[in-house]
């Protein structure tokens, strides 16, 4: 694979990780996700035991104990590895899906590789791998499906990262063939592919491209989160470059604006991006996500409490949602998609202008 040299590459998701866990320091949440102007109606007669309400869903082949996943966060450093095992073992003790730093450092370091093997943590729970679209088109797809197989992992996210890479030193510029590129590789992979953002979001239209073009899942990952202009401005040594970085802080499509456009009939659709508390799941799910993606809230977690402090930050999830199920009515995860919803107006209007973009030629290009 192309690009930068291992050393570089550790270096990078070191400074990646410590930036995003020092928030004394940092900055890198810089957006909201618009999540908090959708409502789910109460019912007062929800007219179910609750002992049938049943949180669990199938993904990737798996049948887990709620719909939400452990998203990929940063791998290729000591810390990084640590805390991607740290996740495992969360994931397996609360019987959800977990996802792995990027592991495209194991085309340069193969010698890691034992870092990376994360199914011996995680072993009753789906693991996906991740690697960056923007390096499919120059590269060999065979030696990334072998890597999957050796890693024996239940799925790989390719992620979409432009605005990162932008403002990366020595990042990527060059986005051209990446959608052609992902569909060669979705062909002929081993394993199901989840395409995401990294937190700028995935326009409606580009939801249908990607679903088209095969993907198992779309996680349209938009903004509210961690935004990842901001975490490589702290990087530059360039401060041109730094100081343009601010001007990004509201960039982005905001998660729940997203979900309300794609529409609640989507297939394959999974939310990420700001989502941070159990009631931020139950939104995403209700707007039409099959399943909710997190990732920094675990890390912290896992900084301030060890294993147990993330595990009991995922049982407060389960907990939370499994009582608005119960308090709309709803006994399966499915049901949220269809429970009655109030959403504040102006989010619906904005949904229904993003939406109909494309239909009305607005795109620009």
């Amino acid at each position: 694979m192309s690009g930068h040299s291992a050393s570089e590459m550790s270096r990078r998701k070191a400074q990646h990780l410590e930036i995003c866990l020092d928030g004394d320091s940092y900055t890198v949440e810089t957006a909201g996700t618009r999540l908090s102007e959708v409502h789910l109606v109460h019912h007062a007669l929800p007219e179910l035991d609750t002992a049938t309400v049943d949180t669990s869903i199938e993904f990737l082949g798996h049948r887990v104990a709620m719909p939400v996943f452990i998203s990929s966060m940063t791998g290729g450093s000591e810390a990084g590895y640590q805390t991607n095992k740290d996740l495992a073992t969360v994931a397996q003790e609360l019987g959800i899906p977990v996802g792995m730093g990027s592991i495209r450092i194991l085309f340069r370091k193969p010698e890691v590789l034992d870092d990376f093997l994360l199914k011996r943590y995680a072993p009753d729970v789906p693991v996906f791998a991740n690697i960056g679209a923007v390096q499919l088109p120059d590269t060999p797809h065979e030696p990334v499906f072998e890597m999957v197989r050796r890693l024996e992992v239940d799925g790989i996210a390719v992620h979409l990262n432009p605005g990162q890479e932008l403002f990366q030193p020595g990042g990527d510029r060059d986005f051209s063939g990446v959608l052609d590129a992902l569909r060669r590789f979705i062909d002929r992979c081993p394993v199901p592919v989840l395409v995401k953002e990294t937190g700028f979001g995935i326009n409606p239209r580009e939801v249908r491209l990607l679903r088209d073009a095969g993907a198992a899942y779309v996680n349209v990952a938009g903004a509210g989160g961690t935004n990842w202009v901001r975490v490589e401005a702290y990087r530059q040594e360039d401060p041109v470059i730094a100081a343009a970085a601010t001007e990004f802080d509201d960039w982005g499509l905001p998660t729940g604006l997203l979900l309300a456009a794609v529409g609640r009939d989507t297939p394959g659709v999974l939310a990420s991006g700001g989502l941070r508390t159990g009631m931020d799941v139950v939104r995403a799910l209700a707007l039409g996500a099959e399943a909710a993606g997190m990732a920094l809230p675990f890390v912290r977690s896992l900084k301030t409490g060890g294993v147990a402090r993330a595990v009991d930050f995922g049982r407060r999830l389960k907990y939370v949602i499994g009582t608005a199920m119960a308090l709309t009515g709803c006994s399966s995860v499915a049901g949220l998609r269809r429970a009655p919803l109030w959403v504040d107006s102006r989010l619906r209007a904005d949904a229904s202008a993003l939406a109909a973009a494309w239909d009305t030629g607005d795109e620009t290009r």
